[in-house]
């Protein structure tokens, strides 16, 4: 939970972006109009929006009250690394509409538009966190767009996360880490088998026929957490092994490989498509895409970036390339997509188990910087 916010608070005050030359010139500027900036160490900030907050009063007010929004909806939701990606892409769009650009500072005469402009974003968007009934309206996911749109599936949805809450309220530190990635892993295996992953510049209209589908899967997981009673191991007990070698099969191999090199406060994993499947008698491979988004920045060549994302990173190209020495960072909420092909045995039960234990070496990879 620490590191979650701590991402959050990162990447709200501007840490993810290298000064440049203009930023330089823009600290000088901010440090002559801002009256907190020396007080409060603002030039350690290097990104102007987070300057500006730290040394604004107006600004600074706006933002505590915006962490602690953050904060509370944290609590009351159980995809909590959803939350940080939602947040990060906000700040994102936050920056560009208000006119700032990675990498740029701001002239003098800015100042003032850019912090009538931070302030209206920042109110807005409390707004919206801090009305539980709305929490779906920060979603840009395509099963949460789907989800909010019905009122009957929103209220279903809203039912499954407080009983998801409830359970895991129960676990200790690391079983209650464990039981969020795991119902990570539900909405993604949902969205496969309702037909909506890799859907996001699909048309809400055409996917309507999906949305029985949502509703079928939240009732039958709802149904199953009541029939556990309050037990937290009848329903979070994820089993090392699958039915099928298949998407979901890769989904568990993944954060079987996430877990173990703890990955979960640098990296969310958003979608993942099978591509092919070889199966004989009792091995399997599969081969599939995985796209993960930065919840915090790390460097493009590290032990990180090796055992999370299977490969270092070319910063200039965006490929999956060994860039030794290079001191730069993956950006949060920059996508990585990988193609890997995951070994599978045939256990005496019939089940399938992983026996890929390293996302390195990939077959391919992609560094995006949009969402």
């Amino acid at each position: 939970m620490r590191a979650i916010l701590l991402a959050l608070i990162a990447a709200q005050v501007g840490l993810m972006h290298p000064a440049g030359a203009d930023t330089l010139e823009s600290d000088q500027s901010l440090r002559d109009t801002l009256p907190l900036f020396e007080s409060n160490r603002c030039a350690r900030i290097r990104d102007p929006a987070g300057q500006l907050s730290c040394g604004d009063p107006a600004l600074q007010a706006a933002g505590a009250r915006l962490s602690r929004a953050v904060e509370d909806r944290l609590s009351r939701i159980a995809d909590r690394r959803l939350a940080v990606e939602e947040n990060v892409e906000w700040i994102k769009d936050r920056n560009l509409s208000c006119g700032i650009f990675p990498g740029q500072g701001l002239a003098g005469q800015d100042f003032q538009f850019v912090k009538a402009c931070l302030l209206k974003e920042t109110e807005e968007r409390i707004a919206i966190l801090t009305d539980p009934d709305f929490d779906c309206l920060a979603t840009d996911t395509t099963a949460g767009l789907l989800i909010c749109g019905d009122p009957a599936l929103a209220i279903a949805d809203k039912e499954l996360n407080a009983h998801v809450l409830g359970l895991i309220a129960k676990m200790k530190q690391d079983e209650a880490r464990a039981a969020f990635n795991e119902y990570a892993g539900w909405a993604r295996a949902r969205d496969r088998k309702c037909n909506l992953a890799d859907k996001d510049n699909v048309p809400l209209a055409e996917l309507s026929s999906s949305e029985a589908c949502l509703a079928d899967y939240i009732g039958r997981k709802t149904a199953e957490i009541v029939a556990a009673k309050g037990d937290p191991r009848k329903v979070f007990r994820r089993s090392p092994a699958s039915p099928t070698p298949d998407a979901d099969a890769v989904d568990l191999c993944v954060a079987q490989i996430h877990a173990a090199n703890s990955c979960g406060d640098f990296l969310r994993v958003s979608r993942i498509i099978q591509i092919d499947t070889e199966v004989s008698a009792d091995a399997a491979l599969v081969t599939a895409e995985v796209e993960m988004k930065v919840l915090s920045p790390f460097t493009v060549c590290s032990p990180i970036a090796a055992a999370c994302t299977g490969s270092c990173w070319d910063p200039v190209s965006g490929q999956a390339k060994p860039t030794p020495g290079s001191r730069e960072s993956l950006l949060v909420a920059q996508r990585l997509r990988i193609e890997k092909s995951f070994a599978f045995s045939k256990t005496d039960s019939g089940n399938w188990r992983c026996n890929t234990g390293a996302l390195q070496p990939i077959e391919l990879g992609i560094a995006l910087s949009g969402p």
